[in-house]
C-alpha cells in the first residue's frame, strides 16, 4: 500500500517533503497535473473534475491515503473526493488561519493564496470560525505559481524574482500584518525571497514588528502520518520496506513535460529525481 501526494504542479512538493520525512519506509506516489497548471484561475468545475480523476488513478496505483497538497483543489473538491472515495482518506490542505490569528501581536494577518482559493466557501468559513477581532488581509499573488513552476529560469533573474515577490509582500507589511500565511502549497519554495524582502522592509522602519511566515505543511504531514499508522494498526500492512532504497519508495508521475518536472524538481528538492509523463 501506498500515500499519494498531488498538486497542479510541484508545489505540492513542498508537503512530498514532509510526509516523506514523516513516514519515511512508507511508498509514496508523487502526481502533479502540469498539464493544467495553474488551478487557481480556473472554473472551480474543471478543477473538481481533474481532482477526481487523478485521486482515481492514485487509488488504481494502490495508493490507500490521498494527501491533496493544493489549497486550490483542497477548498473547491475535498468535499466531493470523501464522498466519491469513502474507503480512501484523504488529507487536504487549508490556509493556517487559526494559529497566524492566534500569533499576531498586531491585530493584523495577511494570506497570500490563489484567487479560487480565496473566493472559497471553505476559505470563507476558516476567516469565519477564526478571525473575530482579528484583521484578516487577503492577498492574490496568481505569478507566483508560475514563477515556482520555472523556478529554475528565475534563480538567474533575482532582482525580477525580489520585485515580483515584493509586490505582494510589501503592501501588507505597510497594513502592519505580522503574519504572512502561505495559502498555496508553492508558495514555500519563495520563503527565503519572502524573508529577504520582510527583512529589508524591516531594516528601514523603527519599531518594526517581528513577521511570521506560516506554511501548513508540518502540519498536513502530521496529519497524514496519524492516519497511516491509525489504519496501518487495524487494516492493512506493508508500512514497512525493509529492504528497499529511499528511491526506489518514491514515484513521480506528470501530466506534463517529465524532463521539465525532473529539472525544477532538482532545484526545489536539492536532489536528481527520476519522473515519468502520464495522460489523463
Amino acid at each position: 500500500m501506498r500515500v499519494g501526494v498531488f498538486d497542479s504542479g510541484v508545489g505540492g512538493l513542498s508537503v512530498w517533503r514532509e510526509v516523506v520525512s514523516a513516514l519515511p519506509e512508507v511508498p509514496v506516489v508523487y502526481l502533479a497535473d502540469q498539464a493544467y497548471v495553474p488551478y487557481g484561475d480556473r472554473s472551480p468545475e474543471e478543477v473538481r473534475a481533474r481532482v477526481l480523476r487523478l485521486a482515481e488513478w492514485l487509488t488504481q496505483r494502490g495508493c490507500a491515503l490521498i494527501v491533496v497538497a493544493c489549497n486550490t483543489a483542497s477548498a473547491l473538491a475535498l468535499d466531493e473526493l470523501r464522498a466519491q472515495f469513502r474507503n480512501v482518506p484523504f488529507v487536504g490542505v487549508e490556509p493556517a488561519v487559526k494559529p497566524a490569528v492566534q500569533h499576531t501581536q498586531t491585530g493584523t494577518v495577511a494570506v497570500l493564496a490563489t484567487h479560487n482559493t480565496l473566493r472559497s466557501q471553505r476559505y470563507v468559513g476558516l476567516v469565519n470560525r477564526w478571525g473575530e477581532g482579528v484583521r484578516v488581509l487577503e492577498q492574490p499573488c496568481p505569478a507566483w505559481v508560475n514563477v515556482v513552476e520555472r523556478l529554475n529560469f528565475y534563480q538567474r533573474a533575482p532582482r525580477l524574482l525580489t520585485s515580483l515577490v515584493g509586490a505582494c509582500i510589501l503592501p501588507l507589511l505597510e497594513q502592519h500584518a505580522d503574519v504572512l500565511v502561505l495559502g498555496c502549497t508553492h508558495f514555500p519554495f519563495l520563503k527565503p525571497w519572502i524573508s529577504q524582502v520582510v527583512e529589508r522592509w524591516r531594516s528601514t522602519r523603527a519599531n518594526a514588528p517581528t513577521v511570521t511566515i506560516y506554511d501548513p505543511a508540518p502540519a498536513v504531514a502530521k496529519r497524514a502520518q496519524h492516519l497511516w499508522l491509525e489504519r496501518a494498526a487495524g487494516s492493512f500492512t506493508g508500512t514497512r520496506a525493509c529492504s528497499s532504497s529511499s528511491a526506489r519508495l518514491r514515484e513521480f508521475w506528470t501530466t506534463g513535460d517529465a524532463n521539465d518536472f525532473e529539472d525544477i524538481a532538482r532545484v526545489l528538492l536539492g536532489h536528481p529525481v527520476d519522473a515519468h509523463r502520464l495522460t489523463l
